[in-house]
């Protein structure tokens, strides 16, 4: 669990790093490379350990749902620091160009997404399975709804 935790600490840090970086400053390559390692950590949690639970494939466990929603619903906002101008190239990337084309929407799923974790994260607060199991489905199609316009598969 140390290394969750670490993983977690390095990714809040380097979101921090690279907000507080001008996007002039922030190589494309680097900006992908953190935004990928944000999302990733992100599928950990909602792949790996919530999705799991809610399914009944691995067995409900509040604190460690707790843990997971924690951790998932502070990486959702650190990404999107990483979609600077030039960045949609410059290192292997599935960021579509729509992106950089309609912003706006992009914003607005992002914060759609941002919305379900705080509800996702309440939920598994409660430690009602019931809400629990509400959470992380519309958290996971929030996802979805994001990744159907604008990552390439």
């Amino acid at each position: 669990m140390k290394n969750g935790t670490t993983l977690a600490l390095g990714l809040m840090l380097a979101g921090a790093m690279a907000g507080n970086a001008s996007a002039q400053e922030i190589k494309p390559d680097r900006a992908i490379k953190y935004r990928q390692g944000v999302f990733y950590a992100m599928g950990w949690n909602m792949y790996g350990v919530l999705g799991p639970m809610m399914k009944g494939e691995i067995p409900y466990n509040k604190d460690q749902a707790i843990k997971a929603a924690t951790y998932l619903h502070e990486l959702a906002f650190m990404p999107y620091d990483g979609f600077v101008a030039g960045s949609d190239q410059g290192a292997p990337t599935k960021a579509k160009s729509e992106i950089w084309k309609d912003r706006a929407k992009f914003d607005q799923l992002a914060q759609a997404m941002q919305a379900e974790t705080t509800k996702l994260l309440a939920a598994a607060q409660s430690g009602d399975q019931a809400q629990f199991k509400s959470a992380v489905s519309a958290t996971g199609k929030a996802c979805s709804n994001c990744h159907d316009d604008f990552r390439n598969k």
